[in-house]
């Protein structure tokens, strides 16, 4: 029987933790539990991150800063990062406008009846990125699960 792909389940389970600790976090920044949190997208730590730096990680731990995997991970990894709390979180607080837009349409369209406005049933989806300190949570998560699996590996070798 062949092992999963350690390096993968390694990132995986660093996902999974990470959309778990959503619900912690949530809990201790609205007061109140809130188990959808655990498939959202946005919020702190950022899974992306923790995946990626996971990855990166154990892969550095393994192979060295120098091999080519590592290199690749890493590169991998910025763009990641980079795009989860520069253009997504950009995208999100975009849909918050179109939404708060929306609402002042709906609030107008009731003093002017010849005004035709329809209402959308659904509002944009508004957290979609994550802000900077929410990318490093999730790159630290990550890192930490990384190094931690690696070692683990190690000791038996």
């Amino acid at each position: 029987m062949r092992k999963m792909n350690r390096g993968m389940l390694t990132a995986l389970a660093s996902i999974g933790l990470a959309q778990a600790l959503k619900i912690v976090t949530h809990k201790r920044a609205a007061g109140k539990w809130d188990w959808k949190q655990v498939a959202t997208t946005g919020g702190m730590p950022s899974s992306h991150s923790a995946g990626v730096a996971a990855l990166t990680t154990y892969i550095a731990a393994n192979k060295g800063s120098r091999h080519t995997e590592t290199a690749l991970a890493t590169v991998f990894g910025v763009i990641v990062m980079y795009d989860a709390q520069g253009i997504r979180r950009h995208t999100g607080e975009i849909a918050q406008l179109v939404n708060d837009l929306e609402d002042s349409f709906a609030a107008l369209s009731g003093d002017f009846p010849s005004f035709e406005f329809v209402e959308r049933e659904k509002e944009l989806k508004e957290l979609l990125g994550h802000q900077p300190i929410e990318v490093l949570g999730g790159a630290i998560l990550g890192g930490t699960l990384g190094f931690l699996s690696a070692q683990y590996e190690n000791r038996g070798k």
